[in-house]
């Protein structure tokens, strides 16, 4: 389903918000004393809470008001079950307290240069970790009111996945799913995708991982599936079997050459019963046998490979057909 231009204004709005709470954060992080890393970053922590916690009220409060201009006000919703933004502020998506969770980048940071680290490198990688875990909260706070909102309003009766155009691509093969109100949202650190309410009066319309596809640049389609798995999909792989894949790779020895595979689609998947079809019409395994326990014993290629491998395009697509990416 897509997304409706107020929902992605709230995401975007969200991401903005992350962003600028990352860059207050850093610049407290900038000023730790590198001879005296645990004590002075103890020393900002109450500043860091402080930080953190206000971008997190400010994306809890911004649900409220979202959603009564997407929907309006629900005459069943009870006036004491409406959102407290406060409560989800001062604690990560796990519930743990900010002032403990916020501690890790400085053990990182203090680990890496005992173990002989430079002290550069051990301080840039507290800093990549520490701008994780701020987006992170900061968007987790915003989704946990949007699920709050949404859950108090009796007209809602599930939500739809809106994602980003730069998202992950485990990401994108989720965008426009439709869950139940009460159903958990899938994220990972630094995840920009939120949620839009379903009700009867408010349906967004269809839409598909292949039109987020379609939407994306160039530069953001190498990046999210590499150069070789964007001419896959070109070519008209299914987006779903060259993202699932990924998860499987690994190297193997087909004619005597090493090659780039995967085991994902060999153990279930349409590339195990497209292998075991095959060995049927050739005589290889009788048509009463079930495919129970059968394991391919050709590789599965990698889209990479299968470029890297064909002829032409012709032979390209066939590859591409014959491993599944392509029904």
């Amino acid at each position: 389903m897509s997304p409706s231009p107020q929902a992605v204004a709230h995401m975007e709005a969200r991401r903005r918000l992350a962003e600028a709470t990352a860059r207050a954060s850093r610049g407290l992080w900038r000023q730790v004393d590198r001879d005296n890393i645990y004590p002075s970053w103890v020393s900002l922590l109450a500043r860091l809470v402080a930080v953190v916690s206000g971008g997190q009220l400010a994306a809890a409060q911004a649900t409220e008001p979202w959603l009564m201009a997407l929907l309006g006000s629900d005459p069943e919703q009870a006036e004491s079950d409406q959102l407290n933004p406060g409560a989800l502020v001062g604690v990560d998506g796990g519930g743990r307290p900010l002032a403990g969770v916020l501690m890790a980048p400085m053990w990182t940071a203090l680990r890496l240069v005992t173990q002989g680290r430079p002290v550069v490198q051990s301080m840039a990688a507290g800093q990549v970790l520490l701008d994780a875990m701020v987006r992170t909260a900061v968007a987790d706070a915003g989704r946990g009111a949007d699920a709050v909102g949404m859950i108090s309003r009796p007209a809602v009766t599930s939500y739809v996945r809106v994602v980003e155009g730069g998202a992950c691509s485990r990401c994108l093969l989720l965008a426009g799913r439709e869950y139940g109100v009460s159903k958990a949202f899938a994220r990972h650190p630094k995840c920009n995708c939120t949620m839009e309410p379903v009700t009867r009066e408010h349906r967004p319309t269809p839409t598909s991982p292949e039109t987020v596809f379609k939407s994306m640049s160039a530069a953001e389609k190498k990046r999210t599936f590499g150069e070789a798995g964007t001419r896959a999909i070109e070519a008209g792989a299914d987006i779903a079997q060259v993202v699932n894949a990924r998860r499987g790779m690994a190297t193997a020895t087909v004619f005597g050459r090493t090659v780039r595979a995967t085991a994902e689609g060999t153990r279930r998947g349409e590339f195990r019963r497209q292998e075991f079809r095959r060995l049927q019409d050739e005589g290889a395994i009788p048509r009463s046998r079930s495919i129970r326990g059968f394991s391919p014993t050709a590789a599965r290629l990698m889209p990479e490979e299968i470029f890297r491998l064909a002829d032409d395009r012709a032979h390209a697509v066939r590859l591409l057909r014959q491993h599944s990416y392509i029904a």
